[in-house]
């Protein structure tokens, strides 16, 4: 399986916070499972961290580099394909991090690991 972590989710998994649910947990660390943190994630911990409300133990792109390493999570880029999937999306969700990563996992054919129910209105597949 393909799984792309919610920003949360990430979060979660390398804070080893109770909030990640038994089956996410069990899917990020089963071997076979491919793992991606998207450059949208990225971009939204950055965001949050230059705001004061995600305060992190050492500078952000650092931090986040190291632990996506550090748990072998890949990275995965903003393409154009994924882009053009933000017009075929109903406006259920306005969170544009949120809308992007749906997109992400249409186009790359990605489960998302997330518990936003928000995200579990569209047409892709969702795992919690």
């Amino acid at each position: 399986m393909r799984l792309l972590l919610d920003t949360c989710t990430f979060l979660w998994i390398i804070k080893d916070d109770p909030a990640l649910s038994k089956k996410a947990r069990s899917l990020f660390t089963k071997p076979d499972n491919e793992v991606f943190l998207s450059t949208i994630s990225f971009w939204e911990i950055l965001i949050k961290n230059q705001l004061g409300r995600l305060p992190l133990p050492k500078p952000a792109e650092q931090f986040i580099i190291s632990q996506r390493k550090h748990h072998q999570i890949e990275s995965l880029e903003l393409d154009e394909a994924s882009v053009e999937q933000i017009s075929f999306l109903p406006e259920y969700h306005y969170d544009p991090f949120d809308r992007m990563l749906i997109c992400q996992a249409i186009s790359n054919g990605l489960t998302i690991l997330t518990p936003d129910k928000a995200i579990r209105q569209y047409p892709v597949s969702c795992m919690w």
